[in-house]
């Protein structure tokens, strides 16, 4: 109960917008950001694979939501050029410190690589909901990308809290770092 509780406050949070247009500068940083992000989080995947593989149990539940990831991260590569969008310059930041990330919490164990899990998932479960509220009218298509987006994030999320993510030693300073990054790298990836 406690778990669909937590799902159900983020997707509550946010309601759907009532602009009725985006300005220009807003869609280049959703859509810049999210590239960032989705890139991230595949390369934290990438990580964790690399120390659990893909045929351990932990692995194939790993690989599930890499496959998902790396679906987001098509798409928003397609958006970066039908939209002319400049994606962020530290790409090549994002790349190591994903995959660093994602082999660290694999070597700290299953537990705590999905507290990593939960942790992103979380901060990207907002994050979207906040965007489908930047977002106007004239971008219908975009919300519903965001929208089923924000649907297989927080189904991530829920996966990582069902194999006891919570029970990590040390649970809410892993999460608390990890939250705090991704929001970081949220803002500068915006902007740069």
């Amino acid at each position: 109960m406690k778990k669909k509780n937590k799902r159900s406050k983020l997707k509550k949070k946010y309601r759907t917008s009532t602009l009725s247009s985006t300005d220009r500068h807003i869609l280049e940083e959703i859509i810049r950001v999210d590239h960032a992000g989705e890139y991230g989080a595949t390369c934290i995947y990438d990580g964790q694979l690399a120390i659990f593989g893909k045929s351990s149990k932990i692995g194939k539940i790993i690989k599930h939501m890499a496959e998902q990831e790396q679906e987001h991260i098509d798409t928003f590569e397609k958006l970066i050029l039908s939209n002319r969008v400049r994606p962020t310059a530290l790409l090549p930041l994002w790349k190591v410190s994903g995959f660093m990330l994602g082999v660290s919490t694999a070597l700290m164990g299953k537990k705590a690589a999905m507290a990593c899990t939960v942790a992103v998932e979380s901060v990207i479960g907002n994050h979207y909901g906040q965007q489908i509220q930047e977002l106007g009218d004239d971008q219908l298509k975009l919300k519903k990308i965001i929208k089923k987006f924000q649907k297989d994030e927080l189904e991530h999320h829920d996966i990582g809290l069902q194999h006891d993510a919570e029970n990590t030693l040390g649970y809410n300073i892993l999460t608390k770092i990890i939250t705090t990054g991704c929001k970081a790298a949220i803002i500068l990836s915006k902007k740069i």
